[in-house]
């Protein structure tokens, strides 16, 4: 009986029909699972500092943060990954220090007219070239096309054949933008025409990264809401601690008392001048100083796009791939939008098996030249004693414990949401909003089998046989729990032993008959 009608004795109603409607056996989970980007802005431009702002497209993030600003170049690399999903992003204080700079230097008089294609940060600009280009027009040209251009993250300016570029933020994150030449080579339709020579040399190195505190407000920033996948362009030990200490499971979004969740994506290449294995070994030491459940750590083989591109992706990736399963692991997704390192100059199978095992997720590849996830992993490798745990490896089980959570979560806050509490066997009527740990216990087991459906968790019948519900021996007011939940697993490895044979034997033949 709808607990209202009890309100009124039935002598004293009014007659003759009334209805009421119960929610409580029709809701189910539906969350929007929103992505957030860190990154900075343009002094020059409206956006504001250390607010989230909901951006919907590349269009309106260049609007927000300026034209060539690394907030505005992550978002492109973010929505050509997930066009549609929930997307907002918070600007961080530019750090103090220097900003990158490169030059490109033209000499020369080309003897046949051509294309050179300067690529800044992957991003192409093709300059043409004549048998009356002066290194003068051909540098100013340059200078104006990028420019022009409203994602590249550098400035340019012309004089005497030389242009200067300019990282458009403070901060050592500029050493990422590559500025290189004719990436496509000859087969691919580039080279610098006879007679021209165009050089292209460091200058000014970037220092400085962001100010933790600065990262700790941007979180902060994110108050109550939950934001399932959140993008950060920097991998300084400054950063990563402010995000761990965030996301952590005491004090952060994962605390008992704030479950919002949520899991931080990142990126870090190898130094450009650095041989394979010296960026190997750069990204072990760092990946080894790590330990966070809560945060994804991308190493990859220097290259031209930066490193905010691909954190970009990852998050755009992972958010569309855990959307959908968050059981269901990332590998083969395509990260769009960027430029992987030249052949000759990628990681093996060996080194990324280095990388893994020291907490650095890996990507690849293919003959079609598109880069892929290899294996998303968390930067977690130890526990307290310092001994080696998978329990928290793969970004797949904080996913899946995270969905399972709030499906439980949903379900007693949607069928028990006012209801009193008493124990096990007590007599009460029809229609009281009264339950018991057997009760909870039935929900609860009801919801894992719907979770067994939809493939999240496994073993159902142990999951029944170790499920404690219990009221608390001191507080009336309070069941405890032990939830002990299976989770599936992955299909990560294959492995097969191929014991071929010349000719079966006849009888090899026989027995097998």
């Amino acid at each position: 009986m709808p607990v209202s009608f009890n309100r009124i004795p039935d002598g004293l109603r009014v007659p003759l029909f009334w209805a009421e409607f119960d929610a409580t056996q029709a809701g189910y989970l539906a969350s929007a699972q929103p992505a957030c980007l860190l990154g900075h802005k343009l002094t020059t431009a409206p956006g504001a500092e250390l607010v989230p702002v909901l951006v919907s497209g590349v269009d309106q993030a260049i609007a927000l943060f300026g034209a060539g600003s690394l907030l505005a170049d992550m978002v492109d690399a973010y929505r050509q990954n997930d066009p549609t999903g929930e997307l907002w992003c918070v600007a961080v204080p530019v750090p103090a220090g220097a900003a990158q700079t490169r030059t490109v230097t033209f000499t020369g008089t080309a003897t046949a007219a051509g294309t050179v294609a300067v690529y800044v940060g992957g991003r192409r600009v093709a300059l043409a070239v004549t048998t009356t280009s002066t290194p003068d027009a051909m540098a100013t040209a340059l200078a104006a096309e990028i420019n022009a251009h409203p994602l590249i993250a550098m400035s340019a300016a012309a004089a005497a054949g030389v242009v200067t570029l300019t990282a458009r933020h403070t901060g050592e994150l500029g050493s990422g933008i590559d500025v290189a030449l004719n990436l496509r080579g000859v087969n691919g339709g580039e080279w610098t025409p006879a007679g021209l020579t165009v050089a292209v040399a460091d200058g000014t190195a970037g220092t400085g990264s962001p100010d933790p505190d600065d990262i700790a407000a941007a979180f902060a920033t994110l108050a109550d809401a939950e934001y399932d996948f959140i993008g950060v362009p920097w991998s300084d030990v400054g950063t990563l601690d402010a995000c761990q200490d965030a996301t952590n499971d005491a004090t952060g979004r994962w605390a008992w008392d704030k479950q919002l969740y949520g899991h931080v994506f990142s990126a870090r290449s190898g130094w450009r001048d650095d041989s394979a294995a010296e960026q190997v070994a750069d990204l072990v030491g760092y990946g080894s100083a790590r330990n966070d459940p809560h945060l994804s750590l991308l190493g990859y083989p220097a290259s031209p796009s930066p490193p905010w591109r691909f954190a970009a992706a990852l998050t755009a990736e992972a958010a569309v791939g855990i959307r959908e399963d968050p059981a269901r692991p990332l590998q083969t997704l395509p990260l769009l939008g960027v430029v992987f390192a030249a052949r000759g100059s990628r990681f093996t199978v060996g080194d990324r098996q280095s990388l893994l095992y020291h907490g650095i997720a890996t990507c690849t590849v293919g003959l079609d030249g598109v880069v892929r996830i290899e294996r998303s992993i968390t930067t977690y490798q130890k526990n307290a004693f310092g001994q080696s745990d998978p329990s928290w490896l793969d970004v797949q089980t904080p996913a899946t414990l995270q969905y399972l959570v709030r499906t439980l979560r949903n379900a007693i806050l949607t069928k028990f949401p006012r209801h009193k509490l008493a124990n096990d066997g007590t007599r009460f009527g029809a229609g009281q909003a009264i339950v018991t740990p057997n009760i909870l216990k039935a929900e609860l087991v009801a919801q894992y089998s719907g979770l067994e459906d939809l493939g999240m968790v496994e073993n159902m019948d142990a999951f029944k046989a170790f499920l404690i519900v219990e009221r608390d021996p001191v507080d009336p007011n309070r069941v405890n729990v032990l939830l002990p939940p299976d989770l599936v697993n992955q299909l990560r490895i294959f492995a097969a032993l191929v014991q071929f044979r010349l000719q079966y034997s006849a009888q090899a033949l026989a027995t097998a008959v």
